[in-house]
C-alpha cells in the first residue's frame, strides 16, 4: 500500500475541472427554474398544481398525528437546550416511532412516505426541537439511506437499509479540516488492499458522526492499475478499528446536535460496501443532495409558522399608547412581512417536495434555490419576531420562566436558524451554484468561444453555433404573454384578489432577467464567472420568480380546495407585492454596485494597507492555528463515540 498523502494543492483550474466533472452534465426533463432563467415561463410545470395520491397522503397523515402526539408529550425541547443533548429514551421513540425510516421503503422496514410528507414531520419536528429536526434529516437525506437509495446494489440495500429504517442512526462525512466546498483538495485516501480499501484522514463537521452507527464516508481512491481513482463513496461501521471521534463539537445554536470530528487511521472498508464505481464520490454526493436539500427548507417553513404564532399572540396581549402593538404600522409591517413569507415558503416547500415525488421534472435548480430562499427568509422572519419582542426576544426562554413569563425561546430560533445559511452549500456557494446551472445553456454554445485554450479555429466553430442559438432565442425575448391584460386569468377569480398580475410580471421579469445575462455573457464572456455579485444577484431574482409562482399556484390550489382560498389570496398578494420590490431592487444592483470598488478595497485590506484600522482593540481569540493540523495518523485522543442502543 502507498502511504495517504498530504493535503493536495490544486490550482483554481483544476478545482474547478473536479467540481464541472461532478454536475450532472444533462437535462433528461423539464426544468420550471431552468426555463425561468432562459426567460420562459413555463406555468404548464406546476399548474394545475402536482398532488400526491391517496395512499400517500393517508399514511403520510396517519404517521404526522402519531408525531405530533409524541412531540408533545415526550420532547422537552428546553431539556435539549438546556443539556445540549438528545436524552436517549427520545432517540429511542423516534426510534420505535419508525422515525429513523421516514424516506426509506416499506421492504426494507421503513415508513415510504412522500418526501411532501417527510418534509411535514421534518417541519413539524423542527418546530418542538430543531436539534432532533437535524438529526432525522441529516440521517436520512444526506446520510446512507439516500445514496443507497439512488445508487446502491441489492444487496447494500438489504444489508444497510433495515438496519437505518429502525436502529441505526447514519452520518455523512465529506468535510475536512482545509477542504469545505472546494473538494478537489480532498485528502482522505483509499488505497485498494486485497478486497477492501484502507482508509486513512480526518473529517469535520460530521453531523450524526458522535452517535452513528453507519457513515458515508468521501476519500480519494489513488490511481493505479485496475484502480480508475478519484473520489469515492463508502459505507463504512462506525465502530471499526481505526475509528475514533476525536472531539464533539458545540455550536452558537442547534446545542443538541451531534456533530464531532471523526478520525480514519486504516480502517479496512470491503469493496463489497462501495458506493457507485470509482471516482463517483463527489457525482453521487451532489445527486443525493438534489433532493435532500429539501430538508433544510422544511425546518424554515416550519420556524416561520411558529414566528407567526408568536408574533401573532404575543402582539395581541402587548399594548403600548393605547393599542396593540400590531397596529403600529412599524410593527404591523413586520408582521405582514412574516405571514406572507410564512406562506411562500411553505409553497416553494410543498411544490418542491411534490414534483420531486412525481418524478416528471429535473428539479435540481428547484431544490437548491428553495434551499437557498428558505434559509435566508426564515433567519429574516426570525430577526423580526426578535424585534417584535423587544426585550422579551433577546432574553432566554428560561429567563423568561424564571421571573414568571412564558418562556418563547425567539432568541434561540434564532441562533438555531443561523446554520442554514452555512450548512448543505452555504448562501454564496449556492450562488455560484445554482448560477452554473441557469447560464447553462450559454456556455454549453458558448464555452469553446470564451476558453483561452481553444483554438482560432474552434473559437470559429463555436461562434457559429452561438450565432445560431441566440438567433433564434433573443426574438423569443422581447415579446411574451406577460405584456397581455388577459394572460393567466383564472388567478384573478371574482371576489378574489388579482394574481393574474402578478403573473405577467413574472413572465415579463423572466425574459428581463434572461436578457441582463445574455448582456452580462456578451460583456464579459469568459469572465462572466468571476462577476459573483452579479451572478448572486442574477439567482436572487430567479428565487422571487419562483417564489411568487409557486405563491400563486398554491393559492389558486387552495381556492380550488374551498380551502382558505380567499385568505389564501390576499397572502399571496401581499408576498408578490413585498417580492417586487426587492426584485427591482436587485436590477438596479445589477449594473449599479460597489463591487469594482469592494474589490480594490480588498486587495488593500489583504496587503495590510488598513492594519492601522484594527488597532485599539483586544483579541481573547488566542494563538492557536486558524485550521487543526489533520496530517492522516493514529489517534492520540479519546474516542468520544457514543452509538445509543
Amino acid at each position: 500500500m502507498t502511504a495517504p498523502s498530504a493535503p493536495r494543492q490544486v490550482s483554481e483550474r483544476e478545482a474547478r475541472q473536479v467540481a464541472e466533472a461532478a454536475r450532472e452534465q444533462d437535462w433528461r426533463k423539464p426544468s420550471f427554474a431552468k426555463e425561468l432563467f432562459l426567460g420562459r415561463f413555463r406555468l404548464d410545470l406546476i399548474h394545475p398544481h402536482p398532488t400526491g395520491s391517496a395512499d400517500d397522503i393517508e399514511r403520510g397523515e396517519e404517521f404526522l398525528a402519531k408525531l405530533k402526539d409524541f412531540l408533545e408529550t415526550k420532547v422537552d425541547g428546553a431539556r435539549i437546550e438546556r443539556e445540549a443533548q438528545i436524552p436517549d429514551e427520545v432517540i429511542d421513540g423516534l426510534k420505535q416511532l419508525g422515525a429513523l425510516g421516514m424516506k426509506i421503503d416499506v421492504a426494507y422496514g421503513g415508513l415510504g412516505l412522500s418526501q411532501v410528507y417527510y418534509n411535514k414531520a421534518l417541519a413539524l419536528t423542527g418546530t418542538a426541537s430543531p436539534a432532533i429536526g437535524a438529526l432525522l434529516s441529516a440521517h436520512q437525506s444526506i446520510g446512507v439511506p439516500q445514496p443507497l437509495k439512488l445508487f446502491g446494489t441489492k444487496e447494500q440495500k438489504e444489508t444497510f437499509l433495515p438496519r437505518c429504517a429502525r436502529t441505526d442512526i447514519s452520518a455523512f462525512l465529506l468535510t475536512e479540516p482545509d477542504v469545505g466546498s472546494d473538494p478537489a483538495r480532498l485528502a482522505t485516501a483509499a488505497v485498494p488492499d486485497g478486497d477492501d480499501y484502507v482508509l486513512d484522514g480526518v473529517k469535520l463537521w460530521t453531523t450524526n458522526g458522535v452517535v452513528a452507527d453507519l457513515l458515508v464516508v468521501m476519500a480519494r481512491v489513488p490511481k493505479s492499475d485496475g484502480h480508475k481513482g478519484g473520489i469515492t463513496a463508502f459505507v463504512v461501521e462506525a465502530d471499526s478499528p481505526g475509528v475514533t471521534v476525536e472531539n464533539r463539537n458545540a455550536f452558537m445554536g442547534l446545542r443538541g446536535i451531534e456533530n464531532g470530528v471523526t478520525r480514519l487511521h486504516q480502517v479496512r472498508v470491503p469493496a463489497a460496501n462501495r458506493i457507485g464505481p470509482e471516482g463517483a464520490g463527489l457525482k453521487i454526493a451532489l445527486t443525493t443532495l438534489n433532493t435532500g436539500r429539501l430538508s433544510l427548507p422544511a425546518a424554515c417553513a416550519g420556524a416561520g409558522k411558529w414566528c407567526l404564532k408568536i408574533a401573532r399572540e404575543w402582539s395581541a396581549a402587548r399594548v403600548q399608547w393605547g393599542k396593540s402593538i400590531a397596529e403600529h404600522e412599524a410593527v404591523g409591517s413586520k408582521m405582514a412581512f412574516i405571514a406572507a413569507t410564512s406562506f411562500a415558503l411553505e409553497a416553494v416547500l410543498d411544490l418542491s417536495s411534490q414534483m420531486a415525488d412525481e418524478d416528471r421534472n429535473d428539479i435540481r435548480i428547484e431544490a437548491a434555490l428553495a434551499k437557498l430562499y428558505g434559509s435566508e427568509m426564515a433567519w429574516l422572519m426570525a430577526d423580526e419576531l426578535v424585534q417584535i419582542r423587544g426585550g422579551r426576544g433577546y432574553e432566554t426562554a428560561a429567563s423568561l420562566a424564571a421571573r414568571g413569563e412564558r418562556a418563547v425561546p425567539a432568541e434561540q430560533m434564532l441562533r438555531d436558524l443561523r446554520i442554514n445559511r452555512i450548512f448543505e452549500g452555504s448562501t454564496e456557494i449556492m450562488h455560484l451554484l445554482i448560477a452554473r446551472e441557469a447560464v447553462d445553456a450559454h456556455l454549453s454554445v458558448a464555452g469553446d468561444l470564451i476558453d483561452p485554450e481553444k483554438s482560432l479555429s474552434q473559437k470559429a466553430k463555436a461562434g457559429a453555433k452561438a450565432g445560431g442559438f441566440y438567433a433564434r432565442w433573443l426574438p423569443k425575448l422581447m415579446t411574451g404573454a406577460g405584456q397581455l391584460p388577459v394572460s393567466y386569468g383564472e388567478f384573478h377569480p371574482s371576489g378574489h384578489s388579482d394574481l393574474a398580475v402578478h403573473l405577467r410580471y413574472v413572465e415579463r421579469t423572466a425574459r428581463r432577467l434572461a436578457r441582463s445575462t445574455f448582456y452580462a455573457m456578451s460583456r464579459w464572456q469568459g469572465r462572466m464567472e468571476t462577476k459573483q455579485g452579479f451572478l448572486g444577484r442574477v439567482v436572487d431574482i430567479g428565487a422571487e420568480l419562483f417564489a411568487m409562482s409557486a405563491a400563486c399556484v398554491r393559492a389558486e390550489m387552495l381556492r380550488a380546495r374551498d380551502e382558505h382560498g380567499k385568505e389564501a389570496y390576499q397572502l399571496a398578494d401581499a408576498f408578490c407585492r413585498q417580492a417586487r420590490i426587492r426584485i427591482e431592487e436587485h436590477f438596479d444592483r445589477l449594473w449599479t454596485n460597489t463591487d469594482t470598488v469592494d474589490r480594490r478595497l480588498v486587495k488593500a485590506i489583504m496587503s495590510g494597507a488598513y492594519t492601522w484600522l484594527e488597532e485599539g482593540i483586544v483579541d481573547p481569540s488566542g494563538d492557536a492555528p486558524w485550521i487543526a493540523d489533520a496530517t492522516p495518523g493514529p489517534s492520540v485522543r479519546d474516542n468520544v463515540h457514543r452509538p445509543i442502543r
